[in-house]
């Protein structure tokens, strides 16, 4: 049996406090409208036509809407809903190939949502067409798809394989039906083993599991076992998020039972010991909230500080551009950041017009960029030498000295060590390697918006 770790009143004091979980700097919250489909045309024409590029696309539908979830999705019983909205996708690729003048390499594609399987496959052919028409897929992208297990059967997994899919994101949750039943997504195992036989039969044997904890009914005796099967099954990742009770910021969560979610000191107890449990089996923690086979190329790119961080989490891609398709969706250029606007409707008819939907965004100073960079290093590597970060962008450390003094608590509390300018999480702080990250966020103190706790 794996013994998780015990908590302490260190670990409880940090696990409760609002931080962001920075897949991006400055984070979404702070974007506005001053970026608009005109300055992000100008940002995307200027981009160098050597450099790979990643491109994201949203599909924010799904069949039902599982209680805990945070996506920006909706709804869909029909298809007919789904497939007008892959009609814009395509509409939008064929905007930014205009917008961008020439077809750039791409070296990574992730689908989200939603679900982005509830494409019936001539939709999904026909945007998958667009990409190539309008962007130069290089032979080596990584082409990632997040999938709800609910829907794969072979002939989604051939049609996946068929469109150069790489790997698979599976969203499995929680194995325990007490559990699923609370979250209102009922799961048995048989359906993940269909879905897992699928998918690899197609030829798609990069497979991540997504799991949660802190979900209601949780105990650390269920999320062990949740763990073991997942082990069983073999994939290559695990991502083990928290999960995120929003009700004020996400309505249909009003429908978990807050009597039965964990309290602070339970749910740090499900994450150590699904930590440890993973550990026991032969994964690596990456990160925060990563793990991976020692041979995965995530695992040997944490080994060498090779690491990044984007909207999907941790990732292997070093592109310096990701262009969002879809409503809600957002683009990274040097310049800063830009996002479709989340309503489904003004998307669409922006689009129609001949627009680049842009509802905000947030152009990036120089500031920005080196803090990005540094809070970047820390959710990756638990570690980063300022100096050696700031003479990469030209400057000193004194330009982030204010992140001294927001560090002072938690190095007297053994989360971090500040050693001159060379920052290292400790090995008791890398749970709460958000609180350590935020030290160099000057915009969080001003902050209105309400984000997950730290753990």
């Amino acid at each position: 049996m794996v013994a998780p770790m015990k908590t302490n009143p260190i670990d409880l004091k940090y696990a409760t406090r609002s931080v962001p979980r920075y897949t991006s700097y400055p984070t979404a919250p702070h974007f506005d409208a001053s970026v608009t489909g005109a300055i992000y045309r100008d940002w995307l024409a200027a981009l160098d036509p050597a450099d790979p590029i990643s491109v994201y696309l949203h599909v924010p539908y799904c069949r039902t809407i599982c209680h805990y979830c945070g996506c920006h999705t909706k709804g869909a019983r029909k298809d007919d809903p789904v497939i007008d909205y892959a009609e814009g996708m395509v509409a939008e690729i064929r905007l930014l190939g205009e917008a961008i003048g020439r077809r750039l390499p791409v070296s990574h594609i992730h689908w989200g949502g939603g679900t982005p399987s509830l494409l019936p496959s001539e939709s999904f052919r026909a945007v998958v067409k667009a990409l190539r028409a309008g962007f130069d897929i290089l032979p080596t992208v990584e082409h990632a798809i997040e999938l709800d297990p609910r829907t794969v059967r072979e002939d989604l997994a051939e049609l996946l394989a068929e469109s150069g899919v790489t790997r698979a994101s599976l969203g499995v949750q929680d194995f325990d039906a007490t559990v699923q039943k609370a979250i209102g997504r009922i799961q048995p195992i048989e359906t993940v083993e269909r879905a897992v036989a699928a998918l690899r039969g197609a030829g798609i044997t990069a497979i991540n599991f997504d799991l949660m904890y802190g979900l209601p009914h949780q105990t650390p005796e269920t999320i062990r076992r949740t763990i073991e099967l997942t082990h069983e099954f073999g994939p290559s990742r695990i991502a083990l998020f928290g999960y995120a009770h929003v009700p004020w910021f996400k309505k249909h969560q009003r429908l978990i039972d807050e009597a039965a979610l964990p309290g602070a000191n339970a749910r740090f107890e499900l994450e150590q010991t699904a930590r440890a449990a993973l550990a026991s089996y032969g994964y690596e923690a990456i990160g925060l909230d990563h793990f991976a086979l020692s041979t995965d190329e995530m695992a040997v790119k944490a080994r060498t500080g090779e690491l990044h961080r984007n909207f999907q989490g941790y990732t292997t891609d070093d592109a310096g551009t990701l262009i969002g398709i879809g409503c809600s969706s957002i683009g990274k250029t040097a310049q800063g950041f830009a996002q479709n606007d989340p309503d489904i409707g003004r998307w669409r008819k922006a689009v129609d017009a001949g627009r680049l939907p842009i509802a905000k965004g947030k152009a990036l100073d120089d500031d920005d960029r080196l803090r990005a960079a540094i809070i970047e290093r820390v959710m990756c590597d638990y570690a980063v030498d300022l100096d050696e970060v700031c003479a990469a962008h030209g400057t000193t450390t004194a330009a982030v000295s204010d992140a001294f003094e927001r560090l002072i608590e938690p190095a007297q509390d053994g989360l971090v060590v500040v050693d001159g300018a060379k920052i290292t999480v400790t090995e008791a702080g890398r749970p709460l390697v958000r609180i350590v990250a935020a030290a160099f966020d000057v915009y969080l103190a001003r902050a209105t918006a309400r984000h997950s706790v730290a753990v």
